[in-house]
């Protein structure tokens, strides 16, 4: 099937393609790189494309999208663009100037989904992580409810068409659902998911609400030192992985996504290899059968490869709760 015509439908109508061209990078990768590789992405299929303030490379997904549009490959509204709201600009006062300020970056009139990136506040200014002399992370108190009546102004001033969260537990998202005088509810939840790390229960309560889980991480992280456990096992070389890939006749990175899509999760999914990139939107061509999507069901070990240590101790830091 075509990428192009396997969407999921929001809960305020707007479609969101069912599987995303990730941006995020390396430090050592550079950004030229991005540019490249959105263009290679959006060649190959790939109509949902996700960023973000903090990835550093909006100016680079932008030009790739005009660069595009400009040799008509594709229209602006073929295109479903993401970009988020970092922690920085949590205050109720700087969210829509966060949100304008990557619309400038990205030289672009509107996004397709703004969501918050984490429910954590951290203190406003021009440093993306900013520490004390200790370099310890400086938090702001940050009250998520009020972030969010701000992002629904973004959505209401035409700068976001649809607008979500990242990285936030059920807790959190009953906040919000609950918060009175809610005018729009979030569409997603964007959240590390994988082989590893299904996020099943979370899964449920998301469909419950009708709110579309997001995954990222979805081949299991790309594993850069700063973030990540170096000894944690790596989900590509999982055993049961690799033989239903044989069996299937398809790459452990093709069954990880299928699986995905067939639970009614949107997958992100990132590389800068051409040939990677082709490979991946070939997910669309075949079926897994509900007695193997049980069999990877068992493959959760419930590990997260981005804990996000340095935000635990923020009242808001979501990896506390179960789910």
């Amino acid at each position: 099937m075509d990428s192009k015509l396997q969407r999921v439908k929001l809960s305020d109508g707007h479609f969101i393609h069912a599987l995303g061209y990730g941006t995020y990078k390396p430090q050592e990768v550079p950004n030229s790189e991005t540019l490249e590789a959105t263009k290679l992405a959006i060649d190959a299929g790939f109509r949902h494309i996700d960023t973000a303030y903090v990835y550093q490379v909006e100016e680079e997904v932008g030009q790739a999208i005009k660069s595009k549009i400009a040799e008509g490959r594709v229209r602006r509204e073929d295109i479903f663009l993401t970009s988020k709201l970092w922690c920085t600009f949590h205050r109720p006062e700087l969210v829509q100037h966060g949100l304008k300020t990557s619309l400038k970056k990205l030289g672009l009139d509107y996004v397709d989904l703004y969501i918050i990136h984490s429910p954590v506040s951290m203190k406003p200014g021009e440093e993306l992580f900013p520490t004390d002399e200790q370099g310890k992370t400086l938090f702001d108190t940050g009250d998520i409810c009020a972030t969010w009546e701000a992002m629904e102004k973004c959505k209401d001033a035409g700068l976001a068409k649809s607008i979500g969260v990242s990285n936030f537990n059920r807790r959190q998202l009953e906040k919000i659902l609950n918060k009175p005088g809610l005018k729009y509810k979030p569409v997603c939840n964007q959240v590390e998911c994988h082989l590893y790390l299904n996020q099943s229960k979370l899964l449920d309560f998301c469909k419950s609400k009708d709110i579309v889980l997001v995954a990222y991480s979805v081949l299991g992280s790309h594993r850069e030192k700063k973030w990540v456990d170096q000894n944690s096992p790596v989900v590509l070389d999982d055993p049961v992985l690799g033989a239903m890939a044989k069996k299937y006749k398809q790459t452990p990175a093709l069954i990880s996504l299928r699986y995905q899509l067939q639970r009614g999760v949107v997958a992100l999914v990132k590389s800068f290899s051409e040939k990677r990139i082709k490979e991946n939107i070939q997910v669309f061509k075949f079926q897994l059968t509900s007695e193997d999507m049980k069999v990877l069901d068992g493959l959760n070990k419930n590990i997260r490869y981005l804990t996000l240590d340095s935000t635990a101790g923020h009242i808001n830091y979501p990896f506390s709760d179960a789910y």
